[in-house]
């Protein structure tokens, strides 16, 4: 019999028959104080059921990473769609987006859930985890899979496989449900015991534990203002008629995406256009806007769009740079590794700024600080401002919905705007797409068109980007005066044409591997799109160039 020969991390080595599974062979390595959910085959994320034909490098993929984070959370939602087959075998779930540690939930015909049925939904759920059912990958022939689809009333799923000539379709099965294996999920569902469901809206949330702490679920905390953007979505994807990857690919394949591109645009410029009469509106009290959202979100397009709208309106927007109040570089505070910590508040001089401020809604002429970046101080090359009336002051950056920012402008005087790319659009019904996923992809074509920096040096400092995120930015969040989802759900076709070169540079021995063949493997889904069709004043020209706005 032919053998293999699997490396641990320890450096020692086991032989095992070929055909063996990764989990059975990680057996051997001893048992982790997390749950076992996958295994880093060669450091690619494989299912423990994967099947080691050739020697390799094999890891375990604990719950309390952030790739074991991942299979652990879309494993509940896969738990979900099973027992809601079973206990609503007629209605048709839908994944939504994530509101907190939760994914929102609802049934496409809109009609409320009680809770007594979302009861129902966790009874049948926590039965199939204490059964702890194994969940099998299957291979079927792809007109096979079409029909089983067809028949099963899942027609995202189904237009998704029509997007592929794939001759063999990867599915999950538990308990005779069957769904498309989009990536690696837990070996049964005995795994998945950590989770809460909650009724949520007239939908319900599926609430998941943090990964630094696996075993437990935080308190729950609710984003309202997340919840106001997913029903606005919803709104809007019932005017562009997609709601999923493979209606997008359709509309592609038909002939139709130009006119769609352009009518996704118009929504989204007609949003802009709303929150500046909002803010026209208040004018007489507003005198600044306030633009905060995490990394990649278009928070320096949106701000220019919506001073465009503001003129219209007969106010004269004037951009505020935050950047010009950064203190001296060598006072800056550090973080925890003793780097500089240019994110946080105390890397601003606030009371300069607030001074400023201050002095100009009184009427008073103020020169405008200019930092000098190569001096690491601000030099004395600012303009002179003075503000006659109908003038409005726009400040752009990560601290702008914290009050802290601002402590001696009244509350009455602020408007506040959180900007975020938080789409709702699936893969398919059960399989979403990660808001944060669309943001990486945008950062790391940005960063390697604008920056210089290789997709690998973008994966490298995502998770420090996310840590600043969730320190700075989500916090305030529910603090916005108004939300704007720069999210344009035709984006990742146009984004797959930019990333797909530069994540193949990322090789197998590089430490970024397992998420650049995560995100290779999500991009297959979508049909590519041409960037000439995007329109020049576009928010998605901002990380992907020629743009109509000077950056």
């Amino acid at each position: 019999m032919a053998q293999i020969t699997a490396t641990f991390d320890s450096g020692l080595s086991e032989t095992f028959p070929a055909g063996v599974a990764a989990g059975e062979a990680l057996a051997r390595a001893g048992s982790p104080d997390f749950p076992l959910v996958a295994a880093l085959v060669d450091n690619e994320v494989m299912s423990l059921d994967w099947i080691l034909k050739g020697d390799c490098r094999i890891s375990p993929v604990l719950a309390n990473s952030s790739a074991g984070a991942l299979v652990y959370r879309r494993s509940l939602c896969f738990l979900l769609a099973i027992a809601s087959r079973e206990v609503f075998p007629e209605r048709r779930l839908i994944a939504g987006m994530a509101i907190g540690t939760g994914f929102y939930h609802y049934y496409a015909d809109e009609r409320p859930l009680s809770g007594e049925e979302v009861d129902a939904l966790a009874g049948k759920m926590r039965s199939l985890s204490e059964l702890d059912v194994p969940i099998h990958l299957e291979i079927w022939q792809w007109e096979k899979a079409c029909s089983y689809f067809a028949g099963s009333g899942q027609r995202d799923t189904l237009a998704l496989l029509e997007g592929t000539n794939q001759a063999r379709i990867h599915l999950n099965e538990c308990a005779g449900f069957r769904d498309l294996r989009i990536a690696p999920l837990v070996r049964s569902t005995g795994v998945l015991g950590t989770w809460e469901l909650l009724p949520y809206h007239g939908g319900m949330l599926l609430r998941y534990p943090h990964k630094d702490n696996p075993l437990s679920l935080e308190p729950f905390e609710d984003v309202p203002l997340l919840y106001r953007i997913s029903e606005e979505y919803k709104e809007r994807g019932r005017v562009l008629g997609v709601g999923a990857v493979g209606a997008l690919n359709r509309v592609y394949a038909s002939g139709g995406i130009k006119e769609y591109i352009m009518v996704a645009e118009a929504l989204q410029n007609k949003k802009i256009a709303a929150i500046a009469e909002s803010i026209a509106a208040a004018s007489s009290s507003v005198r600044v806007v306030l633009i905060a959202g995490p990394s990649s979100s278009g928070k320096t397009t949106t701000s220019k769009k919506l001073a465009l709208q503001l003129k219209v309106l007969g106010l004269e927007p004037i951009p505020i740079e935050l950047d010009d109040f950064f203190i001296d570089r060598a006072k800056t505070p550090l973080d925890t590794e003793g780097k500089p910590n240019f994110e946080s508040i105390e890397a601003l001089d606030v009371a300069y700024l607030n001074e400023l401020l201050l002095r100009l809604f009184a009427g008073e002429e103020v020169e405008m600080p200019n930092y000098n970046f190569k001096l690491g101080a601000r030099d004395g090359n600012g303009e002179k401002l003075k503000l006659s009336g109908r003038e409005i002051l726009i400040l752009e950056g990560i601290h702008g919905l914290n009050d802290a920012l601002t402590p001696r402008v009244p509350r009455e005087s602020k408007f506040k705007i959180y900007v975020s790319a938080l789409t709702q659009m699936n893969l398919d019904d059960h399989n979403r797409i990660s808001t944060t996923d669309y943001r990486l992809l945008r950062r790391m074509v940005r960063d390697y068109n604008f920056r210089g920096h290789s997709a690998g040096a973008t994966l490298g400092m995502w998770p420090s980007v996310q840590r600043g995120e969730r320190e700075y930015i989500f916090p305030f969040q529910n603090s916005a005066d108004a939300a704007f989802n720069s999210a344009l759900d035709y984006e990742l076709g146009v984004l797959k044409v930019f990333a797909d070169p530069l994540l193949r540079t990322i090789k197998p021995t590089m430490p970024e591997y397992a998420e650049a063949r995560r995100i290779q493997a999500f991009l297959d889904n979508f049909t590519p799109i041409p960037s000439q069709l995007v329109p020049k004043d576009s928010i998605l020209r901002e990380f992907i160039g020629d743009s109509d706005f000077h950056y």
